[in-house]
């Protein structure tokens, strides 16, 4: 028996068989950046810019299709919709209507992902708010502005019978001419398919074999999943809701997958969660995942500090910058920006060949502010400890510490301990993006995270410093950046 909330969206989503139509019942809303722009807000980091919130703000459904790069989020419209951008460099972005949301599809937009059909045409796959199922629809358009009516996936046991499973979020990947969806929670499975339709269960995702070393559980909640192959190796990237952003890599033995490796990719709270990815037209690889000041439940990986002042201050929606992944050499996963980034590059500054004494600490002159991008080499340093306070005072004092040194296996970024080790002999290049309250620090393109900082606007110097040894520094290059509004 329906209720009648229940059985007024059915009516409703009849009526309306393809997402866009024009008459609509309601105001289809783009959202749009005011004008003028607050000045604490973000400035090249996409964000939400309004109406209403975004929490959460997953990315879903990325993918470059009709010449465009598209990405969809959560935010909150008529209850959870996508909010729907367009860009051509994944860098500039442009807000489109907001199609993908209840009154048209008759249940909110929970984590999903999209696909290209073997007919290469656009499809997403997607978890139905409140409609217990996972649901597929169908681009009409090039400019994915019109859908069909969503069709939820039911697999069937080979006897026909409904499989006994749990719908939660999907993914969809083809191997050769077989589609496969998985569904996600703990533990979670699969079922294959030659038309998007017609669904054969399969049973649980990881296979027997699963490795008891992982250092993760196989019943591990596997949320906000998307599956895609990276060299020579099939990645699962997803959450679990104790752990936030997380990835596997592994290969498919008997239809099931096999991990061999299992990393994280987030340290504290909810810094980094819900990624998403898409494949470029030419091969790379990219990532986004939503980021937020704010912890809104109890985590495994607890975060000491909150940013109640940086909740009120910045837009709400934040996506991490977008990152490329690879694989190195030895199948380790490489993380870089996205090459796109320098584009937003200005007023270059640099100076070469710095010595720190042990125990000093030395300003960086003409080198400063809060949206800017900071390049810097540390030479084979063999210090206890050394590094760089950002957004510091004038003094090079307090501010947002980056530390590493011999032996030790993290860097630390404040509040955030980030695993890394570097090799004997080997250089430390650090690549630090800060915009205003968010800060993102890449270490030779093998580790990455975010972490965030309150600050007053005077404190906006750099300073080098190290303990234990002195420390050569052969480069740091700085670059204010320019916003993508």
């Amino acid at each position: 028996m329906y209720d009648t909330k229940r059985l007024s969206i059915m009516i409703l989503l009849m009526q309306f068989c393809v997402l866009g139509f024009a008459t609509a019942p309601f105001e289809i809303e783009t959202p749009a950046m005011p004008d003028p722009i607050p000045a604490p807000w973000l400035t090249y980091h996409l964000a939400h810019p309004g109406p209403s919130k975004a929490v959460p703000a997953d990315p879903n459904c990325a993918i470059y299709y009709g010449g465009k790069y598209h990405l969809h989020y959560i935010y909150q419209s008529h209850g959870a919709s996508f909010a729907h951008v367009t860009s051509d460099d994944m860098v500039h972005w442009e807000w489109q209507e907001t199609i993908l949301t209840p009154p048209l599809a008759g249940h909110g937009m929970f984590s999903g992902t999209a696909l290209l059909t073997k007919e290469g045409k656009a499809a997403i796959i997607y978890h139905g708010a409140d409609s217990d199922r996972n649901h597929i629809a169908f681009a009409k358009n090039d400019a994915l502005s019109q859908w069909t009516k969503p069709m939820a996936v039911e697999p069937r046991t080979a006897d026909g019978k409904p499989a006994d499973m749990r719908h939660w979020d999907p993914d969809c990947w083809r191997i050769g001419d077989t589609y496969y969806a998985l569904s996600g929670g703990e533990d979670p499975t699969i079922a294959t398919s030659k038309d998007l339709k017609n669904w054969l269960f399969q049973g649980v995702l990881f296979h027997p074999d699963f490795p008891a070393d992982l250092g993760v559980a196989r019943e591990e909640d596997v949320s906000c999943a998307n599956m895609f192959k990276l060299g020579d190796k099939w990645m699962l990237l997803c959450i679990s809701h104790g752990l936030g952003a997380r990835y596997y890599l592994g290969d498919f033995q008997d239809g099931q997958y096999l991990p061999d490796h299992h990393a994280l990719l987030n340290w504290a709270g909810w810094d980094l969660f819900a990624p998403e990815s898409l494949l470029t037209p030419d091969g790379r690889r990219v990532m986004w995942a939503w980021s937020t000041p704010g912890v809104f439940v109890d985590q495994r990986v607890a975060r000491t500090k909150k940013f109640d002042r940086l909740m009120e201050e910045l837009q709400s929606g934040i996506q991490s910058l977008p990152r490329e992944l690879s694989l190195d050499d030895d199948g380790m996963l490489e993380i870089r920006p996205l090459r796109e980034l320098t584009q937003l590059r200005t007023h270059q500054k640099e100076v070469e060949d710095i010595t720190i004494k042990s125990g000093d600490t030395q300003v960086l002159e003409d080198m400063e502010g809060d949206t800017i991008e900071l390049e810097v080499v540390f030479d084979a340093p063999q210090a206890s400890e050394f590094g760089l306070r950002i957004l510091a005072n004038a003094k090079g004092e307090n501010g947002f510490k980056i530390a590493s040194g011999t032996d030790r296996d993290t860097i630390t970024l404040d509040y955030v301990e980030l695993p890394f080790r570097l090799k004997d002999g080997e250089d430390l290049t650090l690549r630090i993006f800060i915009d205003k309250g968010m800060i993102e620090v890449f270490a030779n393109d093998r580790q990455a995270a975010v972490a965030w900082h309150e600050y007053e606007p005077e404190n906006q110097h750099i300073a080098l410093y190290a303990n234990g040894a002195d420390v050569k520094v052969n480069k740091v290059t700085c670059w204010s950046m320019k916003s993508i509004y």
